[in-house]
């Protein structure tokens, strides 16, 4: 009998998704019951897009080549001069597949 099929391995896809499911739906349920949302609340809500930013762009910076580093750096000034997020990511798609197609042939 294959792994996928097993009955243990369903219960632990099944138990994934209910608790995926249960801490999505958690914060919007927290937030239709109570009013007025803390400081410290706030603020920790406020940290989490910088976070997972980082999270996503710190390995590719880190452990890609010089195209990529060249890249994210001309995403980020994109980024501090407009405010629309669309410019940095056109910009780094731009720069990286110029970069790789032109410049650094592999």
């Amino acid at each position: 009998m294959s792994d996928f099929t097993n009955d243990h391995m369903m219960l632990v896809i099944l138990a994934a998704a209910a608790a995926t499911y249960l801490t999505r739906i958690a914060g919007y349920l927290l937030l239709t019951v109570v009013s007025d949302i803390p400081p410290r609340a706030e603020a920790a809500l406020n940290a989490i897009p910088p976070a997972v930013l980082t999270t996503l762009v710190a390995p590719a910076f880190y452990a890609g080549g010089i195209e990529a580093k060249i890249a994210i750096a001309a995403a980020l000034a994109a980024g501090l001069r407009f405010s629309s997020p669309l410019p940095m990511i056109g910009v780094g798609w731009s720069v990286v597949m110029i970069l790789r197609y032109f410049v650094i042939p592999s």
